[in-house]
């Protein structure tokens, strides 16, 4: 397309000379400062802008063309570039040693964003002044030796169509493009500006060290732009930061009016706090000029070298900038140069339009239009006085630059000279542009150390990888700002120390001094875990707490793990802690209270055993055998001593003892009953005449009953040792936060069957019993039997689902519950009875009592 334009504006010249020498505003459009020199550097700088339109054919044809004279505003801080380029040249005529006897001059142009004007600037430098026929020139065009210009990439590929023809030497001082290092596609294009190749890295490490993971992208949508965000996304994968947005700047696009009613308000309404800016000069004046919202906005923003943020038109505020983070590179101050801005005025330099221009501009006089012929209204102020959006002293990166690009075709041009001198082909002082393809073979070798003491390179394959300064764009209530250098990032530092910064240092904005939280979610702390949400970005999720069970331990846990055995979760679920080894501990306010409760039981149950051997001889006790009242007031005592076994630290020889000793002691007291309410019956049924049952009432019989029904409940127990025995084990799940040392019954179904055994000969107690149970009372003690089985059954039955629906401590506790309430009906409903007998109603307990009993016991059979 370039090539085409070109040739269109080839056809047309000689239809243009005319006009263009009648410009009556031309100097506004396209400014030419000159110095004269025995050798001549071409220059084009961005210093003017004006509103650049699609040109019309109609428009194109006008005589004279309107588009001359169009407003056309100052880029005031870029004409810092044009007085290095002064200082420089200055410098250079000074030095006896570097070209001797010839003096350096310079032609300087100002560029455009477009590529109409970028081609029309060329071919003014290659035609002469004021002239637009190629190969024509009114000055003497043999001093001419190279360009330097191209404060972007497009500048730089457009100038170098038309000037590769010619072979002149073009030094571009924007930013290093990978793109342009192709010597096939320019091979007569030199870039000084140092590689980018790590700004991506920096980046990130600021990113990560803010935990910022949640950022926006603007960047300029050329192949440059292209390169960067491949790399970031690639760097930020790695750091787990994701990316919200990518808003693309087209590099056609120069107008800032195109774009300023939507471009930045779709930035603002991003959910991202965080927005990082890459491009250069020329994409990036969409930002400069983009309509801002008028509330402040909470963005941190975080800028690269070829983007000063602080450039933006005099009449607007940088507020919303204020805080931002701007990686600009790190370089040495040039010796000097400060001095030689701060005595920098108009009339130092009388002849130098455009720095009259600049003041007239910088220096603006109140109640007076701005115009060429008007006087200088501060001619003796100094730049020091003009705020940072107008004018910087420190010297900025493309100053820097500019600077040493000079000095490279200086030093170029005295490799050079003195080779030709060696020769014998010239005489001093005087050099042929026909040979000036000859600059490339000196130019591309050159290095020198700068007056900072830095090292420059022109060959792009030995220049450095840039360093970078980090800025913070602070503006102060009083409307002033500035730049605060508050770290750098330096990549041949060590790992780990090539990023350093002062936090404290740092301004981030209007809403306080805590750094911004960039991330798109907040961390999930300990205890939780986070859930990605189904088609977001990673760094997208909520927070759930961990399960039951489960902890986390450090932010944003995607899984939660399961404590060790001896281990708990704490309450918040962010650690695990050691349980507590517990079980039924005398000590203990409930161990102790049952076991008093065990002791007291079993002391009154022999309190009771000794009345009963005391009133042995007496006719209740006599009534109700005294061999089988003995046998149970035996088993009772054991039966309470034996829930002593329940409590303590179980061991091997408790988890065996426990349950078997319960089941037989238990079992004898059960058969003894079960034998007292066969001998009632048996008794009852004696006394009919003839009766045969008479030779069952013999005491061994009531004893072989016990025997047997014990004997089979120790045969249970011998298969239950023998097979699957209780034994001691660590209970970790029962309660929380507690090791429960417990019996394990080994056998469930052999435990369940010691039971079963146990309630069957209950229930055959209770039956007969509960059948005998209207029998006369002088033989017959069925009521109470009745009543204490029923309380045994009634105990025995609710202790199944509660033994069941219970854990840890709480199974023991039931457990002896259930014997201590069993065992207690057991005495108190067959001998507390008989105990208030002997005791307290002895005239009942007489002979002739029973006596009569007994007739009146007659008297009712023989009626039946």
């Amino acid at each position: 397309m370039l090539l085409s334009l070109l040739l269109f504006l080839l056809l047309l010249l000689p239809g243009t000379v005319h006009r263009t020498k009648k410009l009556p505003c031309f100097h506004q459009i396209n400014p030419i400062v000159s110095q004269d020199g025995d050798v001549v550097i071409g220059i084009f700088l961005s210093l003017l802008s004006v509103e650049v339109k699609r040109v019309t054919e109609a428009e194109f044809f006008e005589n004279p063309p309107k588009k001359a004279c169009r407003p056309y505003q100052w880029l005031l801080k870029n004409y810092q570039q044009a007085l290095s380029l002064v200082f420089a040249i200055e410098e250079i005529n000074r030095d006896p040693n570097l070209l001797p006897n010839i003096s350096l001059g310079f032609h300087l142009y100002n560029t455009y964003h477009s590529d109409e004007r970028t081609l029309e600037s060329s071919l003014r430098w290659l035609s002469g002044e004021g002239q637009l026929i190629p190969n024509y020139g009114c000055w003497e065009q043999d001093k001419s030796v190279a360009v330097i210009g191209g404060a972007t990439s497009a500048l730089s590929v457009q100038m170098g169509t038309l000037l590769n023809l010619y072979k002149f030497p073009q030094i571009s001082y924007g930013p290093f493009d990978s793109i342009l290092s192709d010597k096939i596609q320019f091979p007569y294009i030199y870039q000084m500006a140092p590689k980018d190749s790590s700004l991506h890295q920096g980046i990130i490490h600021l990113m990560v060290y803010f935990q910022w993971n949640w950022i926006g992208l603007v960047v300029s949508d050329d192949m440059r732009g292209e390169d960067f965000l491949w790399k970031m996304r690639g760097e930020m994968a790695k750091n787990e930061i994701c990316l919200s947005f990518t808003e693309k700047i087209p590099v056609s696009e120069r107008r800032h009016v195109e774009s300023e009613d939507d471009f930045m308000p779709r930035i603002i309404k991003s959910s991202t706090k965080v927005i990082v800016v890459h491009g250069d000069a020329d994409s990036l004046m969409i930002l400069r000029y983009s309509q801002m919202p008028l509330f402040l906005v909470h963005k941190v923003w975080i800028g690269t070298s070829h983007w000063d943020i602080s450039l933006r038109p005099v009449y607007r505020q940088g507020n919303n900038f204020h805080g931002a983070l701007t990686f600009s590179y790190l370089t040495s101050e040039i010796p000097g140069f400060k001095t030689f801005l701060e005595t920098i005025t108009p009339s130092k330099y009388p002849d130098d339009i455009l720095l009259r221009g600049f003041w007239l501009s910088a220096f603006r006089c109140q109640n007076q239009p701005e115009n060429s012929e008007q006087e200088v209204c501060s001619p003796n102020a100094s730049l020091e006085t003009l705020p940072l959006c107008s004018f910087d002293m420190t010297m900025s990166v493309f100053s820097y630059t500019i600077y040493n690009s000079i000095y490279a075709v200086a030093w170029a041009l005295q490799e050079l000279f003195v080779r030709k001198l060696e020769q014998s082909s010239v005489r001093d002082g005087e050099y042929s542009a026909h040979h000036v393809w000859q600059l490339h073979s000196s130019l591309k070798n050159t290095q020198f150390t700068n007056s900072a003491g830095d090292q420059v390179f022109v060959d792009e394959n030995r220049s450095s990888e840039a360093q970078y300064a980090i800025m913070n764009y602070v503006v102060f209530p009083n409307e002033t700002d500035a730049l605060v250098k508050v770290g750098q990032f330096v990549t041949k530092s060590l790992l780990g120390q090539d990023l350093t910064l002062c936090d404290d240092a740092i301004v981030w904005g209007w809403w306080g001094s805590e750094v911004p939280s960039g991330v798109c979610s907040d961390s999930c702390g300990p205890g939780f875990r986070k859930i990605l949400l189904e088609g977001q970005p990673i760094c997208c999720f909520e927070c759930f707490p961990c399960p039951q069970g489960e902890i986390s331990n450090k932010l944003d846990s995607e899984n939660c793990m399961k404590c060790p055995e001896d281990e708990y979760p704490s309450k918040e679920r962010d650690c695990c802690l050691p349980k507590v080894v517990t079980f039924l501990n005398m000590k203990e306010p409930l161990g102790m209270t049952l076991a008093l409760m065990a002791v007291s039981f079993s002391l009154l149950t022999v309190l009771i055993l000794w009345v009963f051997v005391k009133f042995q001889d007496t006719p209740i006790v006599k009534a109700n055998n005294r061999t089988l009242s003995y046998t149970l007031l035996m088993s009772l005592i054991f039966c309470f001593l034996c829930s002593l076994l329940f409590i303590g630290r179980p061991t091997t020889t408790t988890c065996l003892l426990r349950q078997t000793v319960f089941g037989v002691v238990f079992t004898m007291a059960v058969s003894s009953i079960l034998a007292k309410t066969i001998i009632v019956v048996l008794a009852f049924r004696s006394v009919k005449p003839g009766s045969r049952i008479r030779m069952f009432l013999h005491p061994r019989v009531s004893n072989i009953v016990v025997l047997f029904c014990s004997v089979i409940q120790v045969l249970f127990c011998i298969i239950w040792l023998g097979t699957y025995p209780p034994f001691p084990e660590a209970d970790t799940h029962s309660e929380y936060g507690f090791i429960i040392i417990r019996c394990n019954e080994g056998s469930t179904f052999a435990f369940y069957c010691v039971l079963g055994y146990m309630g069957l000969l209950a229930l055959g107690s209770f039956t007969v019993a509960f059948l005998a149970r209207n029998l006369p009372d002088t033989f017959n003690e069925a009521k109470f039997i009745t009543f204490s089985m029923l309380v045994f059954c009634c105990v025995w039955v609710s202790f199944l689902p509660t033994y069941h629906g219970t854990k840890g401590k709480a199974m023991v506790i039931v457990e002896i519950f259930s014997i201590l309430a069993s065992s207690a009906g057991l005495l108190g409903c067959i001998f507390i009875p008989k105990c208030y007998v002997i005791l307290l109603k002895v005239d009942r307990n007489t002979q002739a009592q029973i006596k009569n009993k007994r007739d009146s016991r007659s008297k009712i059979f023989s009626g039946v």
